[in-house]
């Protein structure tokens, strides 16, 4: 194999039918083992590694899983996406996935192993936005948003008051403890971020999910992390809802962006596979304008709940019979 070379497999998701998987392969990437520390510049040394990379363009990539072979070729940024019909029905739970480079003398150039959760067979899923829905980011303040980024690590990085009780509340709703509902993640934030937020998430107790994230981007391009990609997001979401026609989706996110018009312009598409829509307000100049956007989505049945606390969204999914009263 060549040293240099590496695959990075995200978390994929699917049932048999329809099993999705993602990554990247790299000519280079910068080691980026975190040391979770309260140092300015060893944080703000690690970020900067994320963003060293050199994606290799156009090489094969060979996935194995249960049996099953699949061959493509990575995109102009490494990137690739394997979507395929298992050929043998796929127990629910967390499965291992093999992903290969192969070089163009059909050679190993690198692999790495990656997981995919099928969902056991649950009433609800839930599609979470990320920043300032989950994590304290300030989105709309650019030079805050990047001090969060700089300074903090994913063992400092703060979340909002009571989202773990919510997440974890919402997991168990009407299942049973070993048969939790599906999370999934979706934010405008690069899969340059995708083990800083994943390490973030697991340290917070937060319900293990699949992150769907925007393209990558190099080290120049730090400063715009997170800023872009929104109408990408939207086909993400509905990526998703269309993988679990049989479920109902709950959406959460946050006002400081376009998760709301993202959100409302779904739920006007698919109606029936929609139950609720959560909105964090973080932006109180406009409070009104999502209180609108909301009512549209009440037209079509759809419960929906602007809030500043989680609290208020946890006796909110009481009400409405989301999740059991404490």
């Amino acid at each position: 194999m060549n040293n240099s070379v590496s695959v990075k497999v995200y978390h994929g998701y699917g049932h048999t039918h329809d099993l999705v998987v993602y990554g990247h392969v790299f000519k280079y990437r910068a080691k980026t083992e975190q040391l979770f520390s309260n140092n300015f510049f060893v944080n703000i040394l690690h970020l900067l590694k994320l963003f060293v990379l050199k994606p290799y363009p156009f090489v094969k990539v060979r996935l194995t899983f249960e049996g099953d072979v699949v061959e493509q070729k990575t995109e102009y940024d490494g990137f690739f996406k394997f979507e395929w019909a298992a050929r043998r029905n796929i127990g629910a739970g967390w499965h291992r996935v093999r992903v290969q480079a192969i070089g163009k003398d059909q050679e190993l150039l690198a692999e790495s192993w990656g997981k995919i959760y099928v969902p056991h067979v649950t009433q609800y899923a839930f599609i979470s936005d990320i920043d300032d829905t989950v994590m304290v980011s300030h989105s709309v303040r650019f030079g805050r948003r990047l001090r969060e980024l700089l300074i903090k690590n994913p063992h400092t990085r703060k979340t909002f008051r009571d989202t773990q009780e919510h997440y974890e509340l919402l997991a168990l709703s009407h299942t049973e403890q070993e048969q939790p509902n599906p999370f999934f993640y979706v934010s405008s934030s690069e899969w340059n971020l995708y083990d800083y937020l994943l390490e973030t998430f697991r340290f917070n107790g937060l319900p293990e999910g699949a992150f769907l994230l925007n393209q990558i981007k190099r080290w120049k391009s730090l400063i715009r992390t997170g800023r872009t990609g929104h109408e990408g997001k939207l086909i993400r979401v509905m990526r998703i809802l269309k993988a679990f026609p049989n479920q109902k989706f709950v959406f959460l996110g946050d006002n400081s962006q376009r998760d709301p018009e993202i959100y409302v312009t779904i739920a006007a598409k698919y109606p029936a596979q929609v139950k609720a829509i959560y909105i964090r307000n973080i932006v109180s100049k406009n409070t009104a304008q999502t209180l609108e956007m909301l009512q549209q989505a009440e037209l079509n049945g759809i419960s929906t709940c602007l809030f500043q606390n989680s609290q208020e969204a946890i006796r909110h999914s009481e009400h409405i019979g989301l999740i059991w009263s404490k």
